[in-house]
């Protein structure tokens, strides 16, 4: 996700158990567009042991290919195409969900890449722009080009992240492609994970808010695959970790406010399963210290209770999600 899921961020994901498969945040393709060195890091000093996917946003097929080509002399496990961003600043551009709208403009993007890329080349996608019934449309283009992964997060670009997830979809396209199928959309926990396959006879999961959350997420999942218990933090576990995420970062020259700002992206995702009423995160929205910050952190989570992290359902502005493939 971009902007958060980093490399300080994978690095801190190892520690809790970590994904099977990542996917750097999007490098943005124009005309004038270089690799971003911050996001080519995740995959020159990967740290987590596992595979990296490089990820890409944008529509200048010229662009696309130069982009593709300059990434496969790294080691990327594929290259990855995001057709599923649904902020606003980005689709408007008719960049990532927003090239939902044109099935013909996908062709001929995937196309050219496929040409272009010889390692795996995969796509994330929602199920349309404001009406699914591009779905199949669209389903028969990502079969013409012999995709090796497709990711489906199971809501239009319009429905963002608030609407019911259409698993039904997403067992459409595990029915008609030829390659696996990734389930996206509100896997909140292990339970819900098993739910989803089950629903969906996906290959596996992709996952990307509810492991910010929740990094014993992946964890957990594994747990109860195996029949195992599963741990569940407690307070304290939560507290922890939210120091692990501010110190993460600690090496970086930044002012205290600007930091604080960043660790408010991180917070809006765990603050969804810390107390219903929402008062946590309304409070967390409006300190600029470090003081302030963490002294709201122990007065919600300093205990020993347990804290399954799964989201309450507490209302917020569209703007406290942050754009990514992982939903």
């Amino acid at each position: 996700m971009q902007d958060v899921t980093d490399l300080p961020f994978w690095k801190l994901m190892v520690h809790y158990g970590g994904a099977d498969l990542y996917f750097t945040e999007y490098f943005r393709v124009h005309p004038d567009s270089v690799l971003d060195p911050a996001i080519l890091k995740s995959i020159t000093a990967n740290p987590t042991g596992r595979p990296a996917i490089a990820q890409l946003i944008g529509n200048h097929i010229p662009s696309l290919i130069r982009t593709a080509r300059e990434l496969q002399k790294y080691p990327v496990a594929a290259i990855d195409l995001n057709l599923g961003c649904p902020v606003p600043v980005v689709y408007r551009k008719n960049a990532g969900g927003g090239l939902l709208r044109d099935v013909a403009q996908i062709d001929s993007i995937l196309g050219a890449l496929r040409e272009a890329i010889d390692t795996k080349f995969t796509v994330k996608t929602r199920i349309g722009f404001d009406d699914p019934a591009v779905f199949e449309p669209l389903l028969a283009v990502y079969r013409r080009h012999s995709l090796d992964l497709l990711s489906v997060h199971g809501r239009t670009v319009a429905e963002k992240y608030r609407s019911t997830v259409h698993y039904d979809f997403i067992a459409r396209a595990v029915e008609v492609m030829p390659c696996p199928v990734l389930a996206n959309g509100n896997v909140v926990s292990a339970t819900k994970a098993q739910q989803v396959l089950d629903e969906t006879s996906a290959r596996g999961l992709m996952i990307g808010r509810g492991a910010i959350r929740n990094p014993w997420l992946f964890q957990q999942i594994r747990q109860h695959q195996r029949g195992e218990p599963l741990f569940v933090p407690t307070g304290k576990d939560v507290l922890a970790y939210i120091y692990a995420l501010y110190e993460m970062r600690a090496d970086i020259a930044i002012r205290e406010n600007s930091y604080i700002q960043q660790m408010k992206k991180y917070l809006n995702y765990i603050g969804l399963g810390v107390e219903p009423s929402g008062r946590f995160l309304h409070d967390i929205r409006r300190v600029n210290t470090k003081t302030d910050f963490f002294q709201i952190c122990h007065a919600f989570l300093d205990h020993s209770d347990p804290m399954p992290l799964e989201p309450f359902d507490i209302p917020l502005k569209s703007t406290d999600f942050m754009c990514g493939i992982n939903g």
